[in-house]
């Protein structure tokens, strides 16, 4: 016990040890328990304190205590240390409540018992002091209080704090059926409980029912009863069963089975499984279960598994799903029963397992089977389904295998992978694939040797099934990784031929061209003549273009490009899309490139200038304007021009001309292919058909579809079709999926689709254009810029005569230049909080939005300066309205390498807000081709170098640079003044050191 001791010491710092030998020696250590090797005992630390209990170990050198103290050795354990080695020296043992010795521990301590009883068949309850040859002592008020006048220490333990915390300081009586519960929970914790002076524990919730069975004839019969082991019941919702105390609960049955069980449910002998195996142990888990007969079946734990019977039925596959237990099968279920498949002395009824089954099922869906149901597979269905599940069962935990009955799935097998084969003969085309033998040779030649049909193949390829059958039996791989590059052209070439009585359309030529190249076979001789437009770029390389005796303009080369293309596909009976980017003259290069009787359809806006750039640039051609209410057409018009409102309502008339050229001028107009105007376009007969537009995809993929079913029918396949093999998985993602997708869409529009951007057709720097935007301010805009004015001329007028400097006029023409701007800049001018953004915003930035908008929409990047980063954070909500996205870069900016690598990333948001003191030096901002300027600068070299951000080396695109402008304001003036007296803008950036050099008068004209 020495060793013991002095561990204990070294163990805690010299002031634990001391505060533990206080403790041993005033009689805090009172036994709980001692076994020799191991001692239980609680140390009182006064009142309304946890007395902790301390367990020591002697032989082993271990002790524990429940206080959890930092140190190794708590004073709780030193001073039970020390009580117990100064108890051994006298021969002694640990005294515990009950009985105490005398020496170091004789003072015997009081405990905190609870005294539960009866009253009028209810439960009650006393709360008590309680020392052992002393009546119990009623606690009136708190622990702490109740321990106050105790001649000795009082054990508390957790659990009685837990109680007074709970329930409060109330002495006892009745407790409330609601509180039943709870106070039962929290009694089930303290140490000194008793009922009508017995000790008492706390037992589970019980519903005073039980589940009993016995025979009856043949059957089972169950019945829910009172529980014979119930001993008392009281009224606010507690009883007594086995010597335990519970409170009263639900029975927790469902409500068909409780109404079933009180009535008496009989079950006959086939739903024996269904008893032992499913419901009773349901019930026992919230129920006394008791069996009165030895007719039940043992139950078992066994695993469910998948049973698959197969059956053959010609050339399909008959399965049949269930889901058994046991190896073999001794239960089956059959939705919620279980029936039981073997009878008889020591069958056994398995225990369902609800989690496992649901696995089971889930290898059913797997495999596409619905337990119990018999399904018919096709051959192909049959041979991927066979291998599908042969993988799923080898994937299966080690016993949870399939169980087969039957083997007529193995008669389902591949005989090899099929090999695309071309015939040409004299024009016609003939294309079928053949299944080769292990070394990958052909197995035959004839028609129907190891043979597959095209169209079948195609079919299980699109639909994503890896075997096709063959045409005298077995069943082929499908070359996945060859239809995958080539299958598109070998449907279109299909489609086509069914859609021209086996005839080729011109555009399907490249097409069957590609196809035999890959099967290193020789084109077809009618491909040579459309080589040049397969393997041109942007029209180089293709034969030159006689250009119209009477044409007045010089091409540049893009445009001379763009006319050999149009020359081209108009001779070869080809359509196109001319998808150049808005001002490289797409107007121009058609005009070029009609020959014959020519119907032009465009926008109602767009009209005149088709008319007048036939008279530029063609004046001999004869133009008829289909329009208006006297509208009719000219039978000598070579160009005749309408709109498609006009294309839809009189398409009647305009289809019964067999017009040589038809041209959809902003083609986007026919984007949805339900539309009357769209429907109307394809009717329109053509040789040549001519789609033209600035954004060939303005919305959704489909708008493409739509453009060139209209110039080239049938190349993209029907609009179901092009959705499932480029849409959708376009829109997927990014993946490699995606991407290969995209690639493969762009390889087969690239003949027939030539768009050429600014920046791709630039020889060196583009040129800089500056232009202004005049915006009128709204009414209350209006109202609040003229009472600024106002103020600011009587304010300036007598500031100046003051003998103020400048400055004190370049304020007053800020607050100008603000209300100019946005009425919120003003200062006690803000929007109200609930105002929406078309409320809340001004003028200006509403012309910004329509303008950014447009900039957008044609795929340019912007940035958006203003000197002011208030009016900056005014422009976001108005962005954020019209879904644009956007970064800024501002003087609080941290990272504005990050923010400039985001906007310059091609992918990036397509407009920056940047401020004037910001941004105007030091970023190469090129990814931008428009920059806004919001308030005029004072000094013109600021703005040039906001601009330069966007025009400097690397930019390839022309810049616009935008100046928005309220009109009749003092911005029109800065702008004017800026030209002749530069002197006022550097006045104000150098804080007004040269502002002198501007005359009163001048200024003043600013705020006329």
């Amino acid at each position: 016990m020495d060793e013991f001791l002095r561990a204990i010491r070294q163990a805690c710092s010299p002031r634990t040890w001391s505060r533990g030998v206080e403790l041993a020696r005033s009689g805090a250590v009172v036994g709980v328990d001692d076994r020799g090797d191991e001692v239980e005992l609680r140390v009182t630390m006064g009142s309304g304190v946890v007395s902790p209990l301390v367990s020591l170990y002697p032989d082993e050198h271990e002790w524990d205590c429940e206080c959890n103290g930092r140190e190794d050795a708590c004073m709780h354990v030193a001073a039970g240390a020390i009580a117990i080695k100064q108890l051994r020296e006298h021969g002694e043992q640990a005294p515990t409540a009950s009985a105490r010795a005398a020496a170091p521990m004789a003072v015997t301590p009081a405990m905190v018992a609870y005294r539960l009883f009866s009253h009028e068949r209810s439960l009650a309850l006393r709360r008590v002091i309680a020392r052992e040859g002393e009546p119990d002592r009623p606690i009136r008020g708190s622990l702490k209080q109740a321990a106050q006048g105790l001649p000795c220490p009082l054990v508390t333990t957790e659990a009685d704090l837990a109680f007074e915390k709970r329930f409060g300081t109330v002495g006892g009586g009745l407790i409330a059926a609601d509180q039943v519960p709870d106070v039962l929970h929290a009694l089930s914790k303290v140490e000194q409980l008793t009922l009508d002076g017995d000790p008492v524990t706390i037992g589970p919730k019980s519903a005073g029912l039980c589940v009993r069975i016995w025979d009856v004839g043949n059957e089972l019969q169950v019945q829910l009863e009172q529980d014979p082991a119930i001993e008392k019941t009281f009224k606010n919702g507690a009883l007594l069963r086995s010597g335990k105390l519970a409170p009263l609960s639900g029975h927790g049955l469902s409500e068909p089975h409780f109404r079933r069980l009180r009535k008496g449910w009989v079950f006959e002998s086939d739903e024996r499984g269904t008893l032992a195996g499913d419901l009773l142990p349901r019930w026992r888990r919230r129920l006394p279960v008791i069996v009165e007969t030895d007719r039940l079946p043992q139950a078992r734990t066994l695993r469910p598994r998948l049973h698959l019977a197969t059956a053959r039925m010609g050339d399909e596959l008959e399965v049949l799903a269930t889901v058994v237990y046991g190896d073999p099968p001794v239960a089956r279920v059959d939705g919620d029963r279980l029936t039981l498949l073997s009878q008889g002395e020591g069958e056994a009824a398995p225990i369902r397992n609800f989690g496992l089954e649901k696995e089971v099922l889930r290898q059913l869906r797997a495999l596409e089977l619905e337990p119990g149901v018999r399904r018919r597979l096709s051959a192909s269905e049959a041979v991927t389904w066979r291998s599908r599940a042969e993988r799923l069962e080898d994937q299966a935990p080690t016993g949870a295998g399939f169980g087969w009955e039957g083997g007529a799935h193995r008669a389902f097998f591949e005989v090899g992978v099929l090999q695309p084969r071309v015939r040409m003969d004299e024009g016609s085309l003939d294309v079928w694939f053949q299944a080769a033998d292990e070394g990958g040779r052909p197995r035959g030649e004839g028609r129907g040797t190891a043979r597959a049909d095209a169209t079948a193949v195609l079919r299980a390829w699109d639909e994503g099934a890896e075997l096709v059958p063959l045409l005298d039996g077995g069943f082929g791989r499908v070359p996945v990784a060859w239809l995958s590059e080539h299958g598109p052209r070998v449907l279109a070439i299909l489609r086509a031929k069914e859609q021209r009585d086996d005839e080729l359309p011109p555009w399907a030529l490249p097409d069957v061209a590609a196809l035999c190249e890959a099967l290193e076979q020789p084109p077809p001789p009618a491909f040579e003549q459309l080589r040049a437009l397969v393997e041109g770029l942007d029209g180089k390389g293709l034969p030159p273009a006689t250009l119209p005796d009477d044409l007045r303009a010089t091409l540049r080369d893009y445009q001379a490009d763009g006319v050999r293309w149009l020359s081209f596909l108009r001779r070869a009976g080809l359509g196109g899309i001319l998808a150049d980017d808005m001002g490289l003259g797409k107007t121009l290069q058609a005009l070029c490139a009609v020959e014959g009787r020519t119907l032009v359809v465009a926008p109602t806006s767009v009209l005149p200038n088709w008319a007048a750039e036939a008279r530029r640039f063609r004046p001999s051609l004869r133009v008829c304007t289909y329009h208006g209410p006297g509208r009719a057409l000219d039978p000598k018009a070579e160009l005749t021009l309408t709109t498609y409102a006009l294309l839809r309502l009189d398409l009647d008339a305009l289809a019964e001309v067999e017009w040589h050229t038809v041209v959809l001028d902003e083609a986007q107009a026919i984007k949805n292919p339900d539309s009357q105007v769209a429907r109307a376009a394809f009717r329109m007969p053509g040789r040549f058909r001519v789609a033209m537009t600035g954004t060939p995809v303005e919305n959704r993929l489909e708008d493409l579809w739509s453009q060139m079913q209209f110039a080239n029918p049938g190349l993209l396949g029907g609009r179901s079709e092009f959705h499932e093999r480029y849409v959708k998985p376009i829109a997927a993602g990014d993946d490699a999926a995606a991407a290969s997708r995209a690639a493969l869409l762009r390889q087969r529009i690239r003949p027939f689709l030539l768009r050429r951007r600014k920046q791709a057709v630039a020889r060196e720097l583009p040129p800089r254009t500056d232009v202004v935007l005049h915006c009128e301010l709204s009414k209350p805009e209006r109202e609040l810029y003229d009472a600024v004015r106002a103020a600011t001329q009587d304010d300036v007028a007598r500031r100046l005569g003051a003998g103020d400097n400048m400055l004190a006029v370049l304020e007053a023409l800020l607050r100008l230049r603000q209300a100019a701007c946005h009425p919120a800049l003003v200062p006690g001018h803000r929007a109200p909080t609930d105002a929406t953004v078309e409320e809340s915003t001004s003028s200006k930035l509403a012309l910004l939005r329509e303008t950014l908008e447009e900039c957008v929409a044609e795929e340019h990047k912007a940035l958006v300066f203003s000197q002011w980063t208030s009016l900056l954070d005014l422009c976001e909500p108005v962005l954020e309205d019209a879904g644009l996205p956007y970064v800024r870069l501002d003087g609080s900016t941290r990272d504005r390498g990050a923010v400039v690598e985001r906007f310059q990333d091609e992918a990036g948001p397509p407009v920056m807000l940047i401020s004037l003191r910001a941004g105007g030096t030091g970023l190469n901002l090129t990814a931008a081709d428009h920059v806004f300027l919001l308030d005029p600068w004072w000094n013109p070299a600021v703005e040039d170098q906001a601009a330069d951000r966007a025009h400097r080396i690397g930019q390839d695109k022309p810049v616009l640079v935008h100046r928005l402008v309220a009109r009749d304001t003092v911005e029109e003036r800065i702008l004017a003044l800026q030209e002749h007296k530069r002197a006022v803008a550097e006045s104000a950036v150098g804080g007004g050191g040269g502002a002198s050099a501007i005359t009163r008068e001048e200024l003043l004209a600013l705020l006329e």
